[in-house]
This record gives structure tokens, sequence and C-alpha cells, in this order.
């Protein structure tokens, strides 16, 4: 159905241009010339327009089906694009637009006494402009969707402090903020909070505040979220709801408004304020562990404790392991510990899906994690 509606316009419109461009080419190019063998200017160009328009009238008809199938895939592609632009992206780029034609709107009457070019600069101006001023905003998307939230937050810092929130909460505290005597602040980094199990350690009362947030470690959370990368977009907003959970605790969490502009690296930042509040980073990278380590900066590294409370287990002692697949020697099966270690069952092959009971025969410690060896209970 659309493809006759679009054929019946493009029909249309050729019968009528076809016919316009015939019989006004006709007078304005042939009748001057005053040929003597032709017959009748009027009806000759009144023909020559019927001819012009059955000549456009088939050419639209066969355009019809291109056409439409070229605005469908352009339709698709735009909104394929579209899609994978953060709402931030779309906002800044749309403001740059605006600023664009604005000022290209301010230029064109002056552009316009321009001898020669003065009747083609206007729209030359525009499109650059627009497209300028669309590709910086674009480009400069956190900047100007953050300054709202920065100007209200000088705002804010004219007017008296606030009584500081109940320790469950979010609580904001001031740059020369003090904590109370005995406790050390635990400066969180964007690796744990994404990695999620810091709710759970903090749940079980093994970790106590305050927990310290920074405003760069929520910038970076949030431009995480609004990444066109699937992966990180749902990374970053993975971190902003184990936000929310680590505010549901009993463990303060604070966040702490204390910038060094002078340090662009959020890591570094993060190690210099711990240094300062006397307090730790609490961290799963690797590179930042290292550099807050050589800084003589306490670190508290999931992925290690992790590793220290995993099941130890001796040569000869009995357990029970399902075996969930095959090993690559021969004859072997392959389980796994509650907390993922690898065990290889000699002789469980061809015991796949059964829970079965068996021996520790060796435990080996490999760079990709530990690996336990067994053997069927006799």
């Amino acid at each position: 159905m659309p493809l006759k509606i679009v054929r019946a316009v493009l029909m249309l419109f050729g019968a009528v241009s076809g016919y316009l461009i015939g019989s006004v080419g006709y007078r304005e190019l042939i009748e001057p010339l005053n040929i003597g063998f032709l017959p009748d200017f009027a009806f000759m160009s009144i023909a020559i327009g019927f001819v012009f328009s059955l000549l456009f009238i088939l050419i639209g008809f066969g355009i019809a089906a291109p056409v439409m199938d070229a605005f469908i895939h352009g339709t698709r592609f735009l909104e394929n694009r579209l899609s994978n632009v953060p709402l931030r992206g779309l906002v800044a780029g749309t403001l740059g637009l605006i600023a664009g034609l604005v000022v290209a709107l301010l230029m064109i009457p002056a552009v316009k006494t321009l001898p020669l070019i003065g009747d083609y600069m206007p729209l030359l101006i525009t499109l650059v402009l627009g497209y300028l001023g669309a590709s910086l905003g674009y480009r400069w998307r956190d900047a100007l969707v953050a300054l709202p939230e920065t100007v209200l937050s000088h705002m804010n810092k004219r007017q008296e402090r606030r009584p500081r929130r109940e320790p469950s909460k979010m609580a904001v505290a001031e740059p020369s903020a003090e904590f109370l005597p005995g406790t050390r602040p635990k400066v969180l980094d964007t690796s744990v909070i994404i990695d999620g199990r810091i709710v759970d350690i903090a749940r079980a009362g093994f970790l106590e505040g305050p927990l310290i947030m920074t405003p760069y470690v929520l910038d970076e959370l949030r431009h995480i979220a609004d990444s066109g990368d699937t992966l990180k977009r749902n990374r970053g907003r993975r971190g902003l709801d184990v936000l929310n959970d680590l505010r549901e605790l009993d463990v303060p969490v604070v966040t702490l408004n204390r910038d060094f502009p002078e340090i662009p690296e959020v890591d570094a930042k993060l190690v210099k304020l711990a240094k300062e509040l006397n307090g730790c980073v609490v961290t799963n990278d690797f590179n930042l562990n290292k550099v807050a380590s050589f800084q003589n900066v306490e670190v508290l590294n999931v992925n290690e404790l992790a590793g220290a409370i995993k099941t130890v287990v001796l040569p000869g002692e009995t357990m029970q392991v399902e075996i969930v697949g095959r090993g690559k020697g021969q004859n072997q099966g392959v389980g796994y510990l509650d907390d993922g270690t690898m065990i290889v069952v000699e002789g469980g092959k061809d015991r796949l899906g059964e829970t079965l009971p068996v021996v520790v025969t060796s435990v080996i410690q490999t760079n990709a994690g530990r690996m336990i060896f067994v053997r069927l209970e006799d």
C-alpha cells in the first residue's frame, strides 16, 4: 500500500512538472526562433507539454520502488545510528546545532552584501556552522550536560551547611570533613563498585565505614552508563545499582567533595585522597593496587580477599563432587567447588551429571588459579 501511494504521488508530480517543463521550455526556447515550418505555436506548446508530462509520468512510475527502498533503508540506518548515541549526546548535539544556526543567522545580513558571492554564502554558512555546532556539542556533551549541575552546586555552597544525614544514607561531606575517632575511611574506586561484591562483604559485617565516594568516580560511572557500547553501558548501570544497594546497608557511605584539579587521573586522585584522610583504597584494579602500595597507602583488594577465603583442602580428604564435564586427559571428568575452583576427577569421564564421593590426591596452584585432582572413592 505505501508503494502505491508513493508511486501515485511521483506520477502526479511528474505529470505536472513535465507539462510545465515542456510547454514553458517550448515557449521560451523554440518560439523565439520563429521557425516557419512549425505549426501553430500554441498547439505545439500544449502538445510538447503533454509529451513531457507522459515521459515524466513513466519516470515517476519507474523510480517509485527504488525511492521507497532508499527511504526505508535511510530511515533504518538513521534509527540504528541514533539508538547507539547516548541521550546526553543527542541533547548536547541538538543544543550545539541550535547555537550554530543562531550564529549563522546573525552573520547572514552582513554576508549578503558581499559582491558576487553574497547570494550563495548564506546557505554555505548555515550548513557549515550548523555542522560545527552539532559536532562540538556532541564532543563536549559531558561538560554541557553537567553544566546545570555545576551551577547548582556552586549556588548550594553559598547556602548554609545542611545537617549531616543519617549514616545509612548517602551523606555529603564538606572537603574539610573529619571522621569519628577510631574509624578509618575507605575510598572506593570505580572497579570495585562495578564488581558488586563489596555489597555482600559489607552486608556480612567484614567492612566497616565510612565508605568514601568521590564526584569524579560518580562522573566516571555515569559516563560508562551512558556509553554507546552495550557491555560498558550495562557495567555502568550495574555500578549505579550497587551504590543504591550500599545506601540501604548500616555502613555509612559518604560523598566527599574534595578534588585535586592539578591531578588529571582519577586513580591518582583516589590515592592522594586516601593519603590525606589516613585511609585506604578499596579496589580490584591491579595497577591502582601497585601505585597505592608504592606510595605507602593501604589497599583492600577484593580479589585478594576472595582468594584468601577459598576452601582449603588437603590430600586424603573426602568430598562430594558433581561431575559436569569431560576433562582434557583420558578418562577424566571435571567438577567445581562453590568458589569456582576446578576439580579434575580421575575415572569420572563416564559419570557425567552424577554427584560422587571422591578423595583428594593433589592440589596444584597455577597462574590461572588453583586445581584440585581427585579420584573416585573406593
